[in-house]
């Protein structure tokens, strides 16, 4: 029997041009204690935050307003801390380029935010609720991570 190759390739999680299947998206947020590196600026010394760490451990998203709302709510911000784990000189722009996703899908036009002077505070407000996958600049470092937006009741 002779089996089509894009369904092997979709049966063994690969694109059919042979490079690796962009893997489903999943805010893997946690509610535990935050990394050390992320914990300057709290008066805890072991602060309980709901976050999400960078593919690569190289950024902390700090969630305040969770869950995170699509469309924002008139009465919380989405507002997230970003941490770098590593010092950053001198202070550059985080580039936050962020593209909904249906598992390992992109669904519709990604979206571009940029908080100024690098990683710290910012709002963070996305056009649809679901998935995003975000990948991340600054000082010449990049990381990716995945958000949760839901539906504001």
């Amino acid at each position: 029997m002779r089996v089509a190759p894009v369904l092997v390739a979709a049966l063994l999680g690969v694109a059919p041009s042979g490079a690796a299947a962009a893997p489903p998206c999943h805010a893997a947020v946690r509610h535990g204690v935050l990394p050390t590196w992320a914990r300057a600026g709290f008066s805890d010394p072991r602060p309980k935050m709901p976050h999400v760490l960078g593919r690569k451990g190289e950024i902390a998203a700090v969630i305040f307003g969770y869950p995170l709302l699509s469309p924002p709510s008139e009465n919380r911000a989405n507002k997230i801390l970003w941490v770098s784990r590593r010092p950053i000189k001198p202070p550059d722009k985080l580039r936050i380029r962020a593209q909904r996703m249906r598992g390992g899908t992109p669904v519709g036009k990604h979206v571009v935010r940029v908080v100024v002077g690098g990683p710290g505070p910012s709002y963070l407000n996305l056009p649809h609720q679901g998935c995003w996958r975000l990948s991340l600049q600054w000082s010449g470092r990049s990381d990716e991570l995945d958000l949760d937006f839901v539906r504001r009741s």
